[in-house]
């Protein structure tokens, strides 16, 4: 079936029809990443968003249903050249096609995207329409494009009520939990995963403004038992528990429409609790601390972006998903200095608040899909709740 997509500055991009044949319209960006689709297309912080996928064949290893980011994709379209329809795995579920029809994902394929990736790089991230109406009329569909708003989006992807993730240890001890779709078999099972378990005894708690769930994984395999709240969870009620550490999680959609998670976590950030943030938490954090964020023009999304430890001047390569970056341009020094800066086009990737046991980072530590190059961040933040603990 034929289908296009309609970006905002009239181009027409037309292909074929993959997934629900439904049209969607949806803000449009691009992901460098080579593998790794399917975290891609359960990552919450595509919420509001369509992907086009840069590498050219997606879909050749199929689904395997335990290495989903969420319960769910939360994308709106998905964009490829070419989708494969015989997946060779022995992990395999099924194939992509059959994943975006279950979850009523609409995509279009065949078209080219490296057109369309070096469009948005040279004009910036655009809405745009995936239909499959032959018919359409194209100055009412541009007019429909202009008025789309990327809104609300924190609010669909949290959890609605706290849960608690025991730390690997104690799943050794008493058995998995019933119900759980957290930890993945084959990470309970490698030694490298539990050889320190540093953070045994330690209790996180983690504001999910769309968290990934290998952010829980992180923790709970370093031995953190994990209390998960939703996005607009009181700071009173997180801190009447005692927690050895918060987390501020990623993500989707404009920071600062989040005003009522900024005052709380305002909140935590004047109670000295070590709080550790990645993504759009390090942007609220930024805020609640009286900083600014703004739209970048096409954003960082993929697993190749290196970031410099300015402290150490060594460079990682991250995994990254993100529209919107703090300013660090008006950044009060007394506050926070910036920890990390993005090699490729300067921008803040991290800061480190003065004087509180505080740090943030833009990318992300835990990848899923990407290099776990600073995976060793997790470690940190155990061992800043171990300092504070013995203060």
């Amino acid at each position: 079936m034929k289908a296009f997509l309609i970006l905002e500055d009239g181009t027409v991009f037309p292909g074929k029809a993959i997934g629900a044949c439904k049209e969607v319209i949806s803000e449009i960006v691009f992901n460098t990443s080579m593998a790794g689709y399917l975290e891609v297309l359960t990552d919450p912080s595509y919420a509001g968003q369509a992907v086009c996928m840069t590498y050219p064949l997606i879909g050749n290893y199929g689904i395997c249903m335990e290495d989903m980011e969420s319960a769910r994709p939360w994308l709106d379209g998905f964009i490829v050249r070419e989708l494969s329809r015989k997946p060779s795995n022995f992990r395999n579920d099924m194939d992509i096609q059959d994943f975006l029809v279950k979850y009523d994902i609409p995509g279009i394929e065949g078209i080219d995207t490296r057109a369309l990736t070096k469009r948005l790089r040279d004009r910036g991230t655009m809405n745009g329409m995936i239909t499959v109406n032959e018919s359409y009329d194209l100055s009412d569909v541009l007019a429909r494009l202009k008025e789309y708003r990327v809104t609300g989006v924190v609010d669909r992807v949290t959890c609605q009520k706290k849960y608690t993730i025991p730390g690997i240890k104690r799943l050794e001890e008493n058995g998995p939990v019933s119900g759980s779709d957290i930890s993945r078999t084959q990470e309970r099972k490698a030694p490298s995963m539990i050889k320190k378990l540093n953070g045994i005894g330690k209790r996180v708690a983690l504001l999910d403004f769309g968290e990934k769930n290998n952010i829980i994984r992180s923790l709970q395999k370093r031995g953190c038992d994990v209390t998960v709240y939703p996005a607009f969870t009181k700071a009173e009620e997180i801190l009447k528990e005692n927690p050895d550490g918060i987390m501020l999680s990623n993500g989707p959609g404009d920071p600062k429409e989040c005003k009522e998670a900024i005052k709380e976590i305002r909140k935590l950030y004047d109670a000295d609790v070590p709080i550790f943030a990645i993504c759009l938490g390090h942007q609220l954090m930024a805020l609640a601390a009286g900083a600014d964020t703004h739209k970048m023009k096409y954003g960082h999304r993929g697993g190749n972006h290196p970031v410099k430890d300015l402290e150490t001047g060594r460079v990682y390569i991250s995994s990254q998903n993100h529209g919107y970056v703090v300013d660090v341009e008006h950044l009060d020094q007394e506050i926070a200095v910036p920890a990390f800066v993005n090699v490729n086009d300067g921008t803040n990737e991290g800061l480190s608040y003065q004087g509180k046991n505080i740090f943030t980072v833009q990318f992300h530590p835990e990848a899923c899909p990407g290099p776990q190059d600073s995976g060793y961040l997790f470690d940190r933040f155990i061992s800043m709740m171990e300092v504070a603990k013995d203060a």
